[in-house]
């Protein structure tokens, strides 16, 4: 079998890549070309086309204007920008919406969402469909082979979701063949329940408005449809790709940790990974969170390098309050996803809008235009890249694994459970970030996944669990692993049933600990080290008994087991019980690393100053400074900076927003 194109058909003969979103049709044509100069001056090497410009290509239904884009394309490829052309099909134009209005989505209270925004299509409208694939067809017989073409972009940020009555019946066939029958589905969904016994396929519906709660199981299969609804057209459309242009890579943009999607079933459909990331400045564990993000993108590829398709330069327009990135900024989040795996760093987008709802976000060239601070940032950010090249294509070693898991997400934040505030997002976040602030490199997987080789695994938060995956998660460390699982895990089977028995009933015998009640609090409970201080916790708690493991630290009022660590087989599992506060679990993340011999990437014993962070890419050390303070930062051995060429031994410092690409020297 022939190997499919990836990033490496991207990066050869280009190194690094650099870019944005362009619109030229929201131009005069007399821009193009002092568009094209600009980006050679700025080392642009990719833009993407045509996102949004569906009713610029077919202007009413069946007619073609392929003209400007043919001229786009001419110039794109005299430039020698590759072009990663994208299929319209994220925002159809009004004439679909107004002449076949069952294409339009409809909300859950039943109400049809008109065109005039974007995003305004029915996933499982079979018109929708016809209409899409129609236009992609000519769209890649057209320019099938064309010099500039270098990748496709299906789509745009895949997340409608509809409950027409098309959709409804698109459901029911769905469940059909994941159940078969009625009896099987009736078990599955637990309709004794309520009086909700289904007794013909065509009373199941979509889970529209209802008086009280929906079946929660109901919600966990729609939430599933929805997602396979949308890879469906997603892959009609690539197969499209596939059959005229093989040898084109093929993608579409994810949005991070993005709940309507379950993307670890989308990456295998996908020849690149690639992602939209927009850090909140007002976020204080923005620097983490976004590292959390790019670790989840090269998770999805298996390793594999990734695309950040979009970031900004600086304010976006969509938050209610839009700060704007002081200088050295976006570059410094750039490299920060250079160096956790993206061979590719494009921005939305090249010129800022005069007319539309996104008038306001930035870009690479801004209103003032290129003569201003922030297009001086974008040139010497591209041409930088250069000095970097070297590092295209190369690994992020990491030994230690999290576990997330898109179905659990779902059912754990279903309606009706014991506390709203425990939720996957944050857990997994919370875990996350005392490995991140040890510069503990992290790859994310599914639970499926194979962990065989990994130090140390860590479960945030897996409330749904299969049987096969809680047996791995136990053979793991039998086999010599180290687990750490967060509270409330294991607690329903994929059909989001509760296990009965005393909870964690998967994982009871691995964990060496069990509960009988969750009990969330309203504010804080103090804990005790086992032979050591008091520290806090909060929201949540659990009535635990050690069957075997140490109770390693008790909550103080009760006694009873807040963090177990069992021994068992050749490996060790830490269970936590609760929500400790931030310094508490980085000593739980602490102990744990030491069980895996795990540690960061600088000397045994350095300790990275707050707001630093440190990864290794392939043989080269990344430092990057978050923070709004000087800070100088131990070293491993001596190195050169591939960014200035300077040779550093024993430390560097680090300025506010200063980045270092340590390789290593002599």
């Amino acid at each position: 079998m022939t190997a499919r194109p990836g990033m490496h058909t991207l990066t050869r003969g280009r190194g690094l890549l650099f870019g944005g979103d362009y619109n030229p049709e929201q131009w005069p044509e007399e821009v193009w070309a002092e568009d094209a100069e600009l980006m050679r001056a700025a080392g642009v090497n990719l833009v993407t086309i045509g996102v949004f410009s569906w009713a610029r290509l077919e202007p009413e239904p069946g007619a073609r204007d392929f003209g400007w884009l043919d001229r786009v394309m001419e110039l794109m490829a005299g430039a020698g920008i590759a072009v990663d052309l994208a299929t319209p099909t994220a925002s159809p134009p009004p004439w679909l919406g107004h002449r076949w209005p069952e294409t339009l989505p409809v909300d859950e209270s039943g109400h049809r969402l008109w065109y005039g925004s974007r995003n305004q299509f029915c996933p499982s409208s079979p018109v929708y469909r016809e209409r899409a694939l129609a236009i992609v067809t000519d769209l890649a017989d057209r320019y099938a082979g064309h010099p500039a073409l270098a990748l496709w972009h299906v789509g745009n940020e895949y997340g409608q979701i509809c409950h027409c009555d098309a959709s409804a019946a698109a459901f029911r066939a769905w469940l059909h063949d994941a159940y078969g029958d009625l009896d099987t589905l009736n078990e599955a969904w637990g309709t004794t329940f309520w009086s909700q016994r289904y007794s013909e396929w065509a009373e199941i519906l979509t889970p529209r408005r209802a008086p009280y709660m929906i079946n929660p199981t109901q919600q966990l299969d729609w939430q599933r449809f929805c997602s396979d609804a949308l890879l469906a057209h997603y892959r009609a459309e690539r197969d499209v790709l596939r059959e005229r242009t093989p040898d084109v890579p093929i993608t579409t943009n994810f949005m991070g940790l993005f709940k309507p999607v379950d993307s670890w079933s989308w990456a295998g459909e996908e020849d690149i990974v690639s992602n939209d990331c927009y850090p909140d400045p007002e976020d204080p564990l923005s620097p983490a969170r976004t590292a959390l993000t790019h670790d989840l993108m090269r998770g999805l590829g298996q390793g594999r390098p990734w695309l950040l398709m979009e970031q900004s330069t600086s304010a976006v327009n969509w938050r209610a309050h839009n700060l704007p990135k002081p200088p050295g900024q976006f570059r410094l989040e750039s490299l920060q996803a250079l160096a956790r795996g993206a061979d590719g760093l494009c921005y939305f987008q090249w010129r800022a809008s005069r007319f539309g709802a996104e008038r306001f976000h930035a870009a690479m060239v801004p209103h003032a235009g290129p003569d201003t601070r922030l297009h001086a940032e974008v040139r010497a950010h591209g041409q930088e890249l250069r000095a970097l090249a070297s590092v295209a294509g190369q690994p992020v070693p990491a030994r230690v694994a999290m576990v997330f898991d898109w179905a659990s997400w779902w059912a754990l934040e279903e309606r009706g459970r014991p506390s709203d505030r425990l939720n996957a997002a944050d857990q997994l976040l919370a875990y996350y970030v005392p490995l991140w602030e040890r510069g503990v490199s992290v790859d994310l997987v599914p639970p499926s996944a194979d962990l065989s080789g990994y130090a140390l695994v860590v479960v945030p938060n897996l409330f749904l669990v299969t049987d096969a995956d809680a047996a791995a998660l136990t053979d793991y460390v039998r086999g010599g692993g180290v687990l750490v699982v967060g509270p409330f895990s294991g607690i329903a089977d994929e059909r989001a049933h509760i296990r009965t028995g005393r909870f964690p009933a998967p994982l009871r015998a691995v964990l060496g600990a069990s509960g009988e009640e969750w009990q969330p609090v309203a504010g804080e409970v103090l804990c005790r080290w086992n032979g050591g201080p008091e520290f806090t916790a909060h929201t949540w708690t659990e009535v635990m008994a050690a069957e075997g493991a140490e109770a390693v630290a008790v909550f103080s009022e009760t006694g009873r087991p807040a963090v177990l660590r069992h021994r068992t087989g050749d490996g060790v599992a830490w269970y936590v019980a609760t929500m400790p506060e931030p310094a508490a679990l980085g000593e739980i993340t602490a102990r744990a690393l030491a069980d895996a011999r795990v540690r960061g990437v600088l000397p045994a014993g350095a300790r990275l100053p707050p707001g630093v962070e440190a990864v290794r890419r392939g043989e080269v050390l990344f430092l990057l400074n978050h923070g709004t303070e000087p800070v100088c930062v131990p070293i491993p051995h001596p190195a050169e900076d591939l960014l200035t060429g300077a040779v550093a031994d024993g430390t560097v410092t680090l300025t506010p927003r200063a980045v270092v690409a340590l390789r290593p020297h002599g």
